[in-house]
């Protein structure tokens, strides 16, 4: 299969994503490892989660889908083998959306031991909150950088604002940019 540029990153990915967020919801551990090996076997190399999924579910607090996916890495050995994309500050449990540096610095250590490995490809803010600044997210993310967490970082679902707002913030203070950006907009949902 045909590897391309994944945004601006050093990522070469498949032209299509696996989206993880029915992991721990719709499928359970079984049939999810029978979807991630099917979608390697035939080429595919990039899942995207993310801290939240499926927290949405009866029981889940989420987490449960980089929890699948870390069991499925580890018992297939083939880390080097697959690109992850997981995202930070959905509301998990701490009342509201959080893109803080605190929040941030403990967030990525919980999802590289759920998804057992080293460092995350590509780590994504899920959800804006209007609050930090972007510089303070954007420094959170250069300690990441930095300590070998993080390998690439992106965005999704942030107002044209406040994602203007952190370009400009990366090339006058120096600070990582967010390469890839992540928006709902499907064939289903034009909206976004």
């Amino acid at each position: 299969m045909e590897l391309r540029k994944l945004g601006n990153t050093d990522i070469q990915t498949a032209p299509i994503v696996f989206g993880g967020n029915v992991f721990g919801w719709t499928l359970n551990e079984k049939e999810s490892f029978e979807i991630l090996d099917a979608f390697v076997e035939l080429g595919f190399n990039t899942i995207d989660t993310a801290d939240s999924y499926s927290h949405w579910a009866d029981g889940n607090e989420g987490g449960e889908s980089e929890t699948i996916i870390g069991k499925w890495l580890k018992d297939r050995g083939i880390r080097d083998e697959v690109n992850i994309i997981t995202k930070v500050g959905s509301d998990v449990g701490q009342g509201q959306k959080d893109i803080s540096e605190e929040h941030i610095l403990k967030a990525v250590d919980d999802s590289l031991e759920r998804l057992q490995i080293e460092q995350i490809d590509l780590y994504l803010t899920h959800w804006d909150d209007d609050r930090t600044p972007v510089e303070e997210t954007l420094g959170a993310y250069q300690k990441l950088i930095n300590a070998g967490k993080v390998r690439n970082i992106g965005a999704s679902n942030l107002s044209p604002e406040r994602l203007k707002a952190s370009l400009e913030a990366s090339e006058k203070e120096g600070l990582p940019r967010y390469e890839v950006f992540q928006p709902e907009y499907n064939l289903y949902d034009r909206e976004g």
